[in-house]
């Protein structure tokens, strides 16, 4: 959960000593300019002793200071705790007091109780993949927009290197017409006016980029629903020097208007 926190923009601290929480938030509101601390996720559990007391009371620090928060409170069937025990070969914090792992469960939730009484939100993840379990954070924590669920790299590459292999979706423009070929642009690359406007002066151009901002328009959101958070779009032409930068460079700005944090990177531009 703190992972995929921090992939929605938390700070997140795990296991952090109950009598710190308010001090912490007095150093994250001393911050606060920087923006690092507006969004803060805090792990507490059993093995920060099995009263809650000190928890309440930091809680309730929190409001004093007129500090808004939400406890969420993430459980499991016993069967589902136990075999993820087993699964990771992590030891149950009271098994260490001599307690069989069935009966260090029993005991914790009995233990939590007073917590799950006051959480704003209980996730139960009894019969969650990771796609679905981080779904139900970004429901829950998401701030609606596109930013909040996925990332896009949009990647030019050359195919006479290779495709990267780090691409989940590849696109081959390579029935475009070649700006290599034409004597005062074969030396630029792309990122030059000259480049991208003759390839985008052909309807072929404009009408493959308009289906493909179609297709990712429609592609991205699912991606985001089932789990993904980075996705890699790799262009490809021969070289790697004039279309698919164009392309590339095409594709960020529309996904960047969308509203998904879209970032260009030009692999094979500088190659000779």
């Amino acid at each position: 959960a703190a992972a995929f926190l921090e992939d929605l923009g938390f700070y997140c601290v795990d296991n952090m000593p109950v009598a710190l929480i308010t001090s912490f938030a007095g150093l994250c509101m001393a911050g606060a300019g920087t923006g690092k601390y507006s969004r803060v996720a805090l792990v507490t559990d059993i093995r920060g002793g099995q009263t809650f007391d000190e928890l309440f009371q930091a809680l309730d620090g929190l409001r004093e200071m007129h500090l808004d928060y939400q406890l969420l409170f993430i459980e499991a069937a016993d069967e589902a705790i136990i075999r993820r025990y087993k699964e990771t070969r992590h030891t149950h914090p009271l098994t260490r007091q001599g307690y069989a792992l069935p009966e260090a469960v029993k005991m914790e939730r009995m233990a939590l109780e007073p917590v799950r009484n006051r959480a704003s939100h209980i996730l139960n993840s009894s019969g969650l993949n990771l796609s679905k379990f981080r779904g139900e954070l970004l429901r829950l924590f998401g701030m609606g927009a596109p930013d909040e669920s996925i990332t896009v790299s949009v990647t030019s590459f050359g195919f006479k290197y290779g495709i990267p292999i780090d691409a989940d979706l590849v696109f081959d423009v390579r029935f475009l017409p070649n700006p290599f070929y034409v004597p005062e642009l074969k030396h630029k690359t792309g990122m030059d006016s000259e480049v991208y406007n003759y390839v985008f002066s052909f309807p072929q151009t404009k009408t493959f980029v308009e289906k493909l901002e179609g297709l990712l328009s429609f592609l991205l959101p699912l991606y985001a629903e089932e789990g993904k958070s980075t996705l890699v779009i790799a262009v490809g032409c021969t070289g790697g020097h004039h279309r698919s930068v164009s392309v590339a460079r095409c594709l960020t700005a529309y996904l960047s208007g969308l509203g998904y944090p879209a970032f260009e990177n030009h692999r094979d531009m500088t190659r000779g």
